[in-house]
């Protein structure tokens, strides 16, 4: 047999995110619910009123559903319990910022050079703070070690990464 094709992969995007939140987010409808809940703080009426203008039409208790599965999760959470007419209101909210997006066909090219000489120079701060949480991470078994110091880091680098970007004049 001979190879017809064959070609090289260079990893050069690390997702994080647990199973769980994974398979949350698989479904468009908490996909949308997600977005919808960034900054906001919204009962599941007011949420199926907002997925209701995207032409989403399924029940409140299909809603609820969704809810539920992005609670457990650790997607979303309840901000706000109110009484509002003799019942119990919960109001929902995230503190994770969903970026989708469709990226054009030129952004490899067209992105390259910035994308190359800017990540150079992060990659020597990463480095530095990566040496700081393998420090942290001896006592544990050496098969955990290489994956918990990675998302370690990537966590650190994640949150520093939105706080630049929440509090960002440009948005």
């Amino acid at each position: 047999m001979s190879i017809l094709m064959e070609k090289s992969i260079r990893v050069n995007r690390i997702v994080t995110t647990s199973g769980i939140q994974a398979k949350a987010i698989e479904e468009p409808t908490r996909t949308k619910i997600l977005k919808i809940l960034y900054k906001k703080q919204l009962n599941a009426e007011q949420i199926l009123a907002e997925l209701k203008k995207t032409g989403y039409n399924k029940a409140l208790t299909t809603i609820r559903h969704h809810i539920d599965i992005l609670k457990i999760s650790g997607l979303i959470e309840v901000v706000k319990i109110k009484e509002c007419r003799g019942a119990i209101a919960k109001f929902y909210g995230t503190s994770t910022k969903l970026l989708e997006y469709d990226t054009p066909d030129d952004f490899d090219s067209k992105y390259a050079n910035l994308i190359k000489s800017t990540s150079g120079k992060i990659e020597k701060l990463v480095k530095n703070i990566s040496q700081k949480t393998y420090s942290k991470t001896k006592n544990q078994k050496t098969s955990e070690i290489e994956n918990y110091n990675q998302y370690l880091l990537m966590e650190i680098v994640n949150r520093a990464l939105t706080n630049v970007l929440e509090n960002s004049k440009i948005k």
